[in-house]
């Protein structure tokens, strides 16, 4: 247990940001189940709202330190090449 004042703030906001950290993640992978779902279910028009508001989710999510860039960009760009091979399919 941390005892001078600043240690004790450092849990709370470690706390904080953890609870936030992972609120955001799952919405991530709440977004991306239901993405996933529409191209199962082979429904393009589904998949492509989904697409767009997934890829909205983590442009924004990227911009905090809860996710980096390259790990957003490299989601949107494997989700886009499904959403791709539905379309020829």
């Amino acid at each position: 247990m941390p005892q001078s004042i600043s240690a004790k703030k450092t849990v709370r906001q470690n706390a904080k940001r953890r609870a936030m950290n992972h609120w955001r993640k799952r919405r991530i992978k709440d977004q991306s189940k239901a993405f996933l779902d529409a191209i199962a279910a082979k429904d393009v028009a589904t998949a492509e709202t989904e697409y767009r508001k997934v890829c909205g989710m983590l442009d924004k999510i990227s911009c905090t330190s809860t996710i980096h860039k390259n790990t957003a960009a490299r989601r949107k760009s494997r989700f886009s090449k499904r959403l791709l091979q539905l379309k020829q399919a």
